[in-house]
């Protein structure tokens, strides 16, 4: 079993910067592809970007060059760094680990973009 606590949401300024934090508690993080998801009013969940255990890393093109996800296993805790925030990246950001068949969602934290 694992938890997902996201922290790190909040309002900005169109162009900002916010980093998104995901601590994650349980065992086996080392193992889990993490990622970041974001759902905006009315419209379906979306990937933002994962990292697999070796750091790969995969992004959306729509925050490709802007966003960069990161991990720290000793800390268990993933991160999505964001620059140059726009008004369409508003949503409630997901955290998740996967590992198989094993998936969990944390419990989501907003971002606003908007001046």
């Amino acid at each position: 079993q694992v938890q997902l606590v996201e922290s790190g949401g909040g309002l900005v300024q169109p162009g900002g910067s916010l980093r998104l934090s995901c601590a994650a508690s349980g065992s086996g993080f080392i193992s889990y592809t993490m990622g970041w998801y974001r759902q905006a009013p009315g419209k379906q969940r979306e990937l933002v970007a994962t990292i697999t255990s070796g750091g790969s890393t995969n992004y959306a093109l729509s925050v490709k060059g802007r966003f960069t996800i990161s991990r720290d296993n000793a800390k268990k805790t993933v991160y999505l760094q964001m620059n140059s925030l726009k008004p369409e990246d508003t949503a409630v950001y997901y955290c998740n680990s996967r590992l198989i068949a094993y998936v969990y969602w944390g419990q989501g934290t907003q971002v606003t973009v908007s001046s």
